[in-house]
């Protein structure tokens, strides 16, 4: 299991080496016994009998006019069995149908990982928090407003990173076993607005208000708005890497989604209500927050694996001025969450205060920096919340599946009244 605070222990500045492409074989056919008997059996099944009514009949006449070759001509890739070396991370012409061989191990790797990791929020027991929500001196106003805050950006954020994926990502890598971990991520990323759903309903908190809120609170909103100007020109249908400018303009979106959005702006919350399950304060949210940790912290490491085999592979497009532009939408993006650390916490709360999220916003910069191979911004920054590293380790704290609830009411449908 990766550690957050130790920033994923696995090395990922330089992707995995892939592997040397095999020599080409021949086709294997069938024997020709057998390929009589079978094209018979499929001549045999396509005649019209007396028992097909008209439908069945004119649904087997229709099939009698298709052009095999221009449905397989509307597939992507060259028709031709794969190898590995004809594989890329973007502008492949490999048949992407294909899923094998690998060249990536990692990214199927990850991919069945991230099956392993499967849970849904229905089986996370929110009794405590209901009961703690509706106290009247349940929780101080700076708590409430840690809640309230983080469940308005993460039930958008989340839906904003799945839309990138599956409009734009999916469609640009032209790799399938990338392609295979997309999907797996597009749907956590479901299951993750899904539970911060099923955290607002339980709570009976304005659904209006809290998923609106990127619109209406500033230090959401600024947020919300940095990462969509960097889908607005990839999520276009008509838009197409195969030049050095659309080639940047989309490692430009992955560096954004990745490094940034999923990498920088997910820990002053994700922190904030991680403290409160310490103190025993929102259990059940706070075990919510630590499974989508636990997802969050793949995506991470996959997409640092996917921009960095980009770099590899196209060395023309990490020049010195991409190099800056990525350095500062890292710091942007730092700038950002520190004054959404401020705006959460105005006053100290939870152990901690604004002052000391800057400086684990500071030093979880810093690691995404050196991640891609750029240079520390904030040098001698220090990680002054420790416990992390113990929180973020599922392994250290409890077996998932061994605390499911079996028998349970969805929150929203309990009375407290």
């Amino acid at each position: 299991m990766l550690s957050w605070d130790d920033f994923d222990t696995e090395d990922t500045t330089t992707a995995p080496a892939t592997k040397a492409a095999p020599k080409p074989t021949a086709p294997v056919a069938d024997s020709p016994v057998i390929e009589n008997i079978a094209e018979g059996s499929v001549e045999d099944a396509r005649q019209i009998s007396a028992d097909d009514s008209d439908a069945i009949a004119r649904a087997k006449a229709a099939l009698d006019e298709l052009d095999v070759q221009e449905g397989l001509d509307d597939l992507e890739g060259a028709a031709a069995r794969v190898q590995v070396g004809d594989k890329q991370m973007i502008n492949a012409r490999a048949d992407l149908n294909q899923l094998v061989p690998f060249k990536y191990d990692w990214a199927w790797q990850k991919y069945l990982d991230g099956c392993a990791n499967h849970w849904m929020p229905q089986e996370v027991n929110m009794t405590a928090d209901i009961a703690l929500w509706k106290s009247a001196d349940g929780l101080t106003e700076d708590e409430r407003r840690i809640v309230k805050r983080n469940l308005g950006f993460f039930s958008t954020a989340d839906s904003l990173v799945a839309n990138n994926l599956v409009l734009a990502v999916y469609r640009l890598i032209t790799n399938p076993e990338c392609r295979q971990y997309i999907l797996r991520q597009a749907f956590e990323e479901a299951i993750h607005t899904h539970a911060y759903q099923y955290c607002i309903e339980s709570l009976g908190m304005d659904e209006g208000e809290i998923f609106n809120m990127y619109h209406e609170i500033p230090s959401v909103a600024k947020k919300a708005s940095w990462g969509l100007k960097y889908t607005r020109s990839i999520s276009d249908p008509t838009f197409n890497t195969g030049t050095p400018e659309t080639d940047r303009q989309f490692l430009r979106n992955l560096i954004a989604y990745y490094c940034v959005l999923e990498g920088v702006f997910f820990y002053c919350g994700f922190t904030q209500i991680l403290s409160m399950g310490r103190r025993n304060k929102m259990t059940g949210t706070a075990e919510q927050f630590q499974y989508i940790l636990r997802d969050e912290s793949m995506h991470l490491n996959f997409g640092i694996d996917v921009i960095n085999q980009i770099k590899i592979e196209n060395p023309h497009l990490w020049d010195d001025a991409m190099k800056d532009e990525a350095t500062q939408m890292i710091l942007q993006g730092t700038q950002l969450e520190i004054e959404y650390a401020r705006d959460t916490m105005p006053r100290g709360v939870l152990g901690m205060n604004a002052a000391m999220m800057e400086d684990y916003l500071k030093f979880i910069a810093n690691r995404r920096l050196t991640q891609i191979g750029l240079k520390e911004q904030y040098p001698g920054t220090t990680n002054p919340f420790p416990w992390m590293s113990e929180i973020m380790d599922l392994k250290k704290e409890k077996n998932f599946f061994e605390t499911r609830v079996i028998e349970y009411q969805t929150g929203g449908a309990l009375s407290w009244d």
